[in-house]
């Protein structure tokens, strides 16, 4: 049994893509939303307190809060109940349950990594802010038109030549801080942009696109993962009272990228304060799907030099124990 949202309480809503730009989400039943914007190099920290609760459904620029107040187990990649779940469904073009829907669509073909490439679709109007969040590194449109004809498209190419919808944010982590140089991804994406138009059966309905590489390199800040990318942790998930902190580098996706200064027993502790000596530092990985829906405070002063207190696995999905 969940308890209601507090009036003056403000719920995290996890990473939002605004304006190419990293930020923290917030959500307060009956005021809205707002927005934290992110900054590499900024220092974070934060406490989680109380439990994890579903943060209701979100139509267009509108949540509505859920009416139990809901508690979500700690892991789950969404912060929703079952019913409130249910609901996002019933109208959902991921879920095919809005075939009526007449805005224009785009088709995509997004590089996350060496031979990791899929398609899909987003509403024309949303431009490259799917592409953001999903954590794409490159990307190129194949086509527009209706929604329908670009499901085609989609299914048609993901048949004839492979392309998968989906893949696993697993995968797009360990690619990340290992990713060859920039022509090597444009080059990858050419060839699957020409292999996907030249294919036929395509709806004369979706306009083929041009093939224009675009670069999230710079939006991301891949530059600062450095060589921590390749061993760092990620956090599992949140508990009451856990603690994250560090120096923020890099953000893909859901994922922000930390620095934590490592302490003598090679556990990772967190201080508020400049950037661990050069070879010192550890990389935290933080899923911020998993944030949602927990209430945060910032972690100053003893609690945020007491380092990462939250359960952690290796980078590939290996167990870790609490930092």
């Amino acid at each position: 049994m969940g308890t209601r949202m507090g009036p003056m309480a403000w719920w995290c809503t996890g990473v939002r893509w605004s304006g190419g730009a990293p930020a923290l989400g917030w959500f307060g039943d009956g005021r809205g939303e707002r927005e934290s914007p992110l900054a590499y190099g900024q220092q974070l920290g934060f406490v989680a307190r109380g439990g994890r609760r579903c943060l209701g459904v979100r139509r267009g620029r509108r949540r509505t809060a859920c009416p139990t107040g809901a508690a979500v187990p700690a892991r789950a990649s969404r912060a929703q109940c079952e019913e409130c779940a249910r609901i996002d469904r019933s109208y959902s073009v991921a879920a095919d349950t809005m075939a009526d829907d007449p805005r224009p669509y785009a088709v995509y073909l997004a590089y996350f990594g060496p031979g990791l490439v899929k398609i899909g679709i987003t509403a024309d109007e949303r431009g490259s802010a799917r592409l953001l969040e999903q954590g794409a590194v490159a990307f190129t449109w194949l086509g527009r038109g209706p929604l329908m004809a670009a499901r085609r498209v989609e299914e048609l190419v993901g048949v004839a030549l492979g392309v998968p919808d989906r893949i696993p944010y697993t995968q797009k982590r360990v690619v990340r801080g290992v990713l060859p140089p920039a022509a090597e991804w444009a080059a990858e994406l050419r060839a699957a942009h020409g292999r996907a138009t030249a294919l036929p059966g395509w709806p004369e309905s979706l306009d083929r696109a041009v093939c224009e590489v675009v670069d999230h390199a710079g939006e991301f800040g891949l530059a600062g993962l450095g060589h921590r990318a390749q061993t760092a942790s990620v956090v599992r998930e949140f508990v009451d009272g856990g603690v994250v902190a560090g120096r923020l580098v890099a953000a893909a996706g859901p994922d922000l990228h930390l620095v934590v200064a490592a302490g003598p027993d090679l556990h990772l502790v967190a201080a508020a304060g400049p950037d661990p000596a050069p070879g010192t530092g550890r990389g935290l990985i933080l899923d911020t799907r998993l944030l949602a829906g927990w209430r945060l405070e910032a972690a100053a002063g003893e609690t945020a030099a007491g380092g990462v207190t939250v359960p952690v696995a290796e980078l590939g999905g290996v167990q870790g124990g609490l930092f």
